[in-house]
């Protein structure tokens, strides 16, 4: 990977994080975007990563995309880099963590919300305030639906209201809300609680989970059942697991 600038990796014990760096709240342009996107794709090819984490640096998680790369002769360029790094969020093989604190707005909300699990900081604060400058946030207006229902997602998208941790909860898109001071642990229980498994299960589950939405029940039904059967059952950390828990031990995954 290229040497970083606004992006920071980091992977041991086989989870990744990524911290969003550029001063003074991490708010993404372009070339920020191509180093996440550079990130991402680097992260998704590791089939011995468990997850992946996403924080911020300083004060904010997140507080948008710049407002100068939203300019026509700009806009084209920022929407299909956003676009890309949203894809690669959505389809990463592993579960995606979003430790959010401080202001996470507009794009950010959105990088949040593209996220499996959420968890923020009693003082985060959350919002899709682009209306206010004469936008609307393309990916919020497909992903809130299904995270808050079509009314509460016309409500966020259209009032530009700042939401607190507690009401973005209540509303759906964010699962977790903890102390300020307590973030830190809270992540890293979630990742704890993942990372006793296998990679290769771990993504099983992941993908038994979203390769059947917007499917019909008996399609869904018969893919799930036959990803248990003819990929699950044929791994040898199944029939570890398996022999783990007859023998009172503790498995040892070799992520096949």
């Amino acid at each position: 990977m290229a040497e970083e600038q606004t992006i920071k990796v980091e992977i041991a014990d086989g989870v990744a994080r990524i911290t969003f760096d550029r001063p003074k709240h991490n708010v993404f342009n372009i070339d920020m975007m191509r180093e996440f996107i550079e990130a991402l794709e680097e992260l998704s090819a590791d089939d011995a990563l468990k997850c992946l984490v996403l924080q911020g640096e300083g004060r904010s998680w997140c507080a948008g995309v710049d407002v100068g790369d939203h300019k026509p002769d700009m806009a084209p360029e920022m929407i299909d880099t956003f676009n890309r790094s949203l894809e690669l969020i959505e389809g990463m093989p592993v579960p995606t963590i979003a430790a959010v604190h401080g202001a996470c707005l507009g794009g950010g909300m959105e990088y949040a919300i593209a996220c499996d699990i959420v968890l923020a900081g009693r003082t985060a604060a959350f919002g899709q305030p682009e209306i206010k400058l004469g936008f609307f946030p393309p990916y919020a207006a497909i992903r809130l639906p299904h995270l808050v229902g079509p009314a509460k997602a016309i409500e966020i998208c259209t009032t530009g209201k700042i939401y607190t941790a507690e009401d973005a909860s209540a509303l759906g898109f964010v699962g977790h809300v903890v102390e300020d001071d307590q973030l830190k642990d809270a992540v890293e229980k979630v990742i704890a609680d993942i990372a006793t498994s296998s990679p290769l299960i771990i993504r099983l589950n992941k993908r038994a989970v979203t390769q059947h939405l917007g499917m019909p029940s008996p399609d869904a039904i018969r893919q799930v059942s036959d990803l248990f059967l003819n990929d699950l059952m044929q791994t040898e950390d199944t029939l570890e697991g398996i022999a783990s828990f007859e023998e009172k031990r503790k498995p040892e995954w070799k992520n096949k």
